[in-house]
């Protein structure tokens, strides 16, 4: 059976994505939105994710949203294995999908289908342990000998991404940079994406807000719940969470490490508009004040050409 008719609505954080995708699938029918974000697959982190809602879950089937608990290292490849099958059961009933959330590595994953290595944890310890005592220069140089392709796209020093890539060489015998074309390759896709980019200025008050309803809303609360029944090093790693962490471990001040999420936040925001904006298939929307407004219409119009 052919796949279903799919649109990804992409952009930085606070752009109003989730609020586009719901209107929208709502006004299409026969409509689903399955979740691209990074933090959302994990239970229990709600409000600083801004996961969406049992109400707005209600409205329309949502996909792809608390697969694990916090203490769960959550990787690409689980998300990869757990959108396939969401894919081949819309396809099963005929049912349209929305894409929609701002981790850019997931959405590459599902759009384009990567060639994603599989994970040696036992490795991946052994050589972060000699990272700790050898320094990023040393695994760099190891890998230049090893994958001088792989050592070309990381910078020497991204600790993290040189562990990975030679876990990756050791656990599968396989050079990092075998495993398909890599993200510098945008090939044809059957799915049309959407971004929605906002005035720097307006984009970084509305982060500020969020992260005050966020505050309101009781994500300290959410975050000091999480810390007791156990966190991953990868879901402390997320914004709102690994500020407040700091915060209950006495090393900032309340203020200080809301301050710090805002600050952050926008951070990642421009970094996600610089890797999104390298996609040559998105189609940009300029939004000024509404995006519901301004955006739905387009992406409709999209999902049922």
């Amino acid at each position: 059976m052919n796949e279903p008719r799919r649109v990804a609505v992409v952009g930085p954080t606070g752009s109003g994505k989730s609020a586009v995708a719901l209107a929208v699938a709502e006004q299409a029918g026969d409509t689903e939105l399955i979740s691209i974000d990074s933090m959302q697959v994990y239970r229990g982190m709600d409000i600083g994710t801004a996961k969406p809602t049992p109400a707005e879950r209600s409205r329309v089937p949502h996909h792809l949203l608390d697969l694990v608990d916090a203490d769960h290292d959550f990787t690409v490849a689980e998300f990869q294995r757990e959108y396939r099958s969401t894919l081949a059961d819309l396809t099963g009933r005929g049912a349209r999908a929305i894409l929609v959330g701002g981790t850019g590595l997931y959405q590459r994953a599902a759009i384009d289908d990567l060639d994603i290595p599989g994970g040696w944890p036992e490795v991946r310890r052994r050589l972060e342990a000699e990272a700790g005592a050898g320094g990023s220069s040393a695994m760099y140089a190891r890998l230049v000998a090893v994958d001088p392709v792989a050592a070309s796209r990381i910078e020497a020093s991204n600790t993290r991404r040189l562990v990975r890539a030679l876990e990756v060489w050791e656990g599968s015998g396989r050079p990092f940079s075998s495993f398909g074309p890599g993200l510098d390759s945008y090939p044809p896709t059957s799915v049309d994406q959407v971004g929605l980019r906002w005035d720097r200025q307006v984009l970084a008050g509305r982060i500020r807000r969020r992260v005050e309803q966020m505050m309101s809303d009781g994500l300290l609360d959410e975050v000091h719940q999480l810390r007791r029944s156990g966190m991953s090093r990868t879901a402390t790693q997320a914004l709102g969470y690994k500020e407040l962490l700091a915060h209950l471990d006495g090393e900032l001040s309340l203020a200080d490490s809301v301050e710090l999420i805002v600050v952050r936040t926008r951070q990642f925001a421009m970094r996600q508009l610089r890797w999104f904006g390298r996609d040559p298939r998105v189609r940009w929307i300029d939004v000024e004040d509404d995006p519901v407004a301004e955006a739905a219409p387009i992406v409709l119009a999209t999902l049922t050409s």
